[in-house]
């Protein structure tokens, strides 16, 4: 009996490791066991590269399968490439690294180039410190980090990341973010619809998004030099400025304008939104729609001083030093519609000013330009007369104060 139970027990036992032990198309990988499902379509791949370079050279990126791409650059005079593949066993993606003396071009595209077929990639490089970087992705986030020269590039749809850069930039995304921050490059920076924050940033560079808010943070030109004027545009999206010490010229189809402080000038316009900035120098505002309130800072007898300011549709608020001396025109029109006619309304309207201003409500409503309207003008001449101030709002006050 003691010896039939030993069988019994032998042949559980080899059951249970036959059952256990991987077939032959298992492989061993640190300690485990791997499967690949065999009647999967989807490949999993690797690819590694090294390549000895010198400080100064290049790197060209052609990816005609798109695929994210990570650059970082260290001291070493190493480039190191590091490329995961997931795609499709009927038509896998063909990655080809060359080396040319001290540059490195990598490419990639599908077998059958007719067809293509979803994948995912990620390609992944450490450069010398010093490097330029060429980029072409046909869909995929870009992080490039540490690099030191001319970086350029395109993708077709993703986010950029660029920390810590020194050089020149010329980079755009066809759809997504760009954070550009902590680094010393002039250029410009393009997405076709996302947010664009510039943050700490020391250089020149322009900014600007079809669609979507832009953030300008702690930006100025290099070393003695306060560096060009600040100059974004976006198709629909707030513009937020921080400092803009040689001028400002903004405008967006549709967003509120915030300038913290602007020197020399600003020139700010919107489809919609409102504007508020702190200048020191001219000013030239215009919003469709919105609220304006800007304050004119500095020493009034320092170069041009002109101002003209118009709201299509909101109060305006003029802050202007005490000793600026100004031509004063201010224009406040009621209209609001082809049978509209409200003296009550229009009465409401005023002009409020610190400095003496002269004014003349018309009594008729003039239908010369389509929809009635009537008009409250204040004019005046103060300490001269030498700069223009044009003040221009419908179905709004106006306030103009000393500062």
């Amino acid at each position: 009996m003691k010896k039939f139970t030993q069988i019994i027990f032998l042949c559980l036992f080899g059951l249970v490791f036959i059952a256990a032990t991987p077939s032959s198309s298992c492989m061993l990988n640190i300690g485990r066991y791997y499967c690949p499902d065999e009647n999967s379509s989807r490949d999993n791949r690797e690819v590694k590269k090294e390549f000895e370079v010198k400080p100064g050279g290049k790197v060209t990126i052609d990816l005609k399968t798109g695929a994210d791409i990570e650059i970082k650059g260290w001291e070493k005079n190493l480039l190191t490439a590091n490329a995961t593949i997931e795609d499709d066993k009927e038509n896998p993606i063909e990655m080809e690294f060359n080396q040319s003396g001290n540059n490195v071009e990598i490419t990639s595209n599908y077998s059958h180039r007719n067809n293509h077929n979803s994948s995912s990639a990620k390609l992944v490089l450490q450069v010398p410190k010093k490097f330029n970087v060429e980029f072409n992705t046909m869909g995929g986030d870009v992080s490039i980090i540490f690099v030191e020269g001319n970086i350029e590039g395109k993708t077709m749809g993703g986010e950029l990341e660029l920390l810590n850069l020194k050089g020149v930039l010329d980079v755009v995304t066809m759809g997504g973010e760009i954070t550009l921050k902590d680094s010393e490059v002039d250029g410009k920076v393009k997405t076709m619809g996302g947010e664009i924050l510039v943050e700490n940033v020391k250089g020149d560079v322009n900014a600007s998004s079809m669609g979507g808010k832009v953030r300008q943070i702690n930006v100025e030109g290099k070393g003695k030099s306060i560096g060009n004027e600040v100059n974004i545009s976006t198709m629909g999206g707030e513009i937020e400025i921080d400092k803009a010490p040689n001028g400002a010229k903004l405008k967006t189809m549709g967003g509120d304008i915030k300038v913290n402080k602007a020197g020399k000038f600003l020139d700010a316009e919107t489809m919609g939104g409102e504007i508020e900035a702190e200048v020191d120098g001219w000013i030239k505002a215009t919003t469709m729609g919105g609220d304006v309130d800007i304050k004119m800072v500095g020493d009034p007898n320092d170069g041009k001083r002109d101002v003209t300011v118009k709201s299509m549709g909101g109060d305006i608020t003029l802050v202007v030093p005490a000793g600026l001396s100004m031509d004063i025109n201010i224009e406040v029109i009621y209209a609001k519609g082809r049978k509209v006619k409200s003296d009550d309304e229009f009465n409401k309207l005023k002009i409020v000013s610190d400095f003496p201003v002269t004014e003349e409500r018309s009594k008729e409503w003039d239908t010369s330009k389509g929809s009635p309207r009537k008009t409250l003008l204040g004019t005046g001449s103060v300490n001269g007369g030498k700069n223009k101030v044009k003040i221009t709002t419908y179905n709004g006050n106006v306030y103009l104060k000393k500062g």
